[in-house]
């Protein structure tokens, strides 16, 4: 299934190309405004309809504690780095389980998918 991303500052940029390449719509930060703070990145994926991709808990918080819901947010949390392992495990969630990607905090890891629905 094809995502709607949006691709925080510090996800790598060959996985943002290989995502796009997959056929995945994907605005990357980095490239749109470099430096956006948490807040404004959350908003950005509201005012887009976006799954917000990160690699940074700090997301978790402005979720479940200050309420600042975007579509979705999937939390890259593989403990060997590389862009190629990360886009395989997306490859498998989209492929396999898009239909739970709206309003939950998903987290990638290297054995399994977790779901938290937003409150």
């Amino acid at each position: 299934m094809r995502l709607r991303l949006l691709a925080d500052e510090n996800i790598a940029a060959p996985l943002v190309h290989a995502l796009r390449s997959a056929g995945h719509d994907v605005t990357y930060v980095a490239e749109l405004a470099p430096g956006l703070t948490d807040d404004a990145v959350l908003s950005l994926a509201r005012q887009e309809s976006r799954l917000l991709l990160t690699e940074d808990k700090d997301f978790g918080e402005l979720v479940f504690r200050l309420m600042k819901n975007p579509p979705g947010i999937i939390l890259l949390r593989l403990p060997v780095p590389g862009w190629q392992q990360q886009y395989d495990r997306l490859h498998e969630l989209s492929a396999n389980h898009a239909e739970k990607l709206s309003r939950v905090y998903a987290v990638v890891e290297n054995r399994r998918f977790r779901f938290r629905p937003f409150t």
